[in-house]
């Protein structure tokens, strides 16, 4: 049977490839809970070990029906043979999606169009869930609140790694327009009921790493959904270890200047809908000029400078204007989670 699944897999790379158990099994009249929705690109170990840990997440709590929607963006490092052999052998349902449009963005968008989950899940590929995330995520969602984006905690996999793209707050809190979006919810570790997916659209793929605005695909999202009075809520629990493996200061450097090209071009964009991310520029600003004169600079743990942030905000305006000019339309919408969204109504 294995060895028949995995040649039809070869054929249509879209297919889905799963070996169910009675739990977690999901039939054409049934719609699972929870589909988790990993992108990948060349990272074939640290992949393995985030699927082992969404099977155990998945298994721990049997009785709540999930599927596992992995993206393939693109691999050219034996990705999509190793991703056949593991959905054969898994005990969780799991579907294969390939995605050769660059960016993340765009492989979002295309594990959105095949989840089939009531609510959606985004993690990372080089993260690891805790064995009761779902039972987190089932208990958040008790209440029937169905137009809500939440994000849990996110904290280091590898104790040498250095303590960035983490979130570490013991406390639950909701997004005002006193509190920059950047990181408040973080993309390895973002849910929302696939209602919010319908009001809000797809991700734009100008944003986010592998396209030219290298990053802020997640907080864009944010902020149209928090436009749309959709709230965004940090929980101290649903917890991920994120293995992001960078343990020199350079590459969190790096790091942190894409991090505020995207935010600069965040803040182009909703200029006239969301003119309150122009404060935080300000403020940041602000900040620059009182850390040449012996204030405090960003992060003084890592010695991250509020300057990069600064000149890498009016890059990021910049190429932001280019591409609204020269650049193609973003995607109109997303037809499947909009018509599977209606039938919930």
């Amino acid at each position: 049977m294995a060895s028949g699944r995995s040649a039809a897999a070869q054929e249509h790379p879209n297919a889905v490839v799963a070996r169910p158990t009675s739990t977690t099994a999901i039939s054409s009249g049934s719609r699972p809970f929870a589909s988790f929705i990993v992108c990948t690109r060349n990272r074939v170990q640290a992949l393995a070990a985030c699927i082992r840990s969404i099977e155990a997440a998945c298994l721990a709590y049997a009785g709540i029906a999930s599927e596992l929607v992995i993206v393939d963006n693109g691999s050219t490092d034996g990705t999509p043979d190793e991703l056949i052999r593991i959905a054969a052998a898994s005990p969780v349902a799991i579907a294969l999606v390939a995605e050769p449009r660059a960016g993340l963005a765009a492989a979002r968008n295309a594990g959105m169009e095949r989840a089939r989950g009531r609510i959606l899940v985004f993690v990372d590929d080089d993260c690891k869930v805790h064995r009761h995330y779902l039972g987190d995520l089932a208990r958040h969602y008790a209440d029937g609140e169905r137009r809500i984006i939440r994000g849990g905690r996110v904290e280091l996999g590898d104790p040498s790694d250095l303590p960035f793209t983490i979130k570490r707050s013991r406390v639950s809190a909701r997004l005002t327009r006193d509190v920059h979006p950047g990181g408040f919810v973080l993309g390895c570790n973002m849910t929302m009921h696939r209602d919010v997916a319908a009001l809000v659209g797809p991700f734009d793929e100008r944003f986010g790493a592998g396209a030219p605005l290298q990053s802020a695909e997640d907080t864009d999202y944010l902020v149209r959904a928090f436009q749309l009075d959709i709230p965004v809520e940090y929980v101290p629990d649903m917890t991920v270890y994120h293995h992001h493996g960078r343990k020199a200061r350079e590459a969190i450097e790096k790091l942190h200047r894409n991090y505020s090209l995207g935010n600069g071009a965040l803040c182009l964009k909703h200029l006239f809908r969301a003119p309150w991310l122009l404060k935080h520029f300000c403020w940041t600003f602000r900040s620059a000029c009182g850390q040449t004169f012996g204030g405090e600079r960003f992060d003084p743990e890592l010695q991250l400078s509020h300057w990069p942030i600064v000149s890498m905000n009016l890059l990021g305006a910049a190429r932001f204007a280019r591409l609204a000019v020269t650049g193609p339309a973003p995607r109109a919408g997303l037809c499947q989670i909009d018509q599977a969204a209606a039938k919930l109504r």
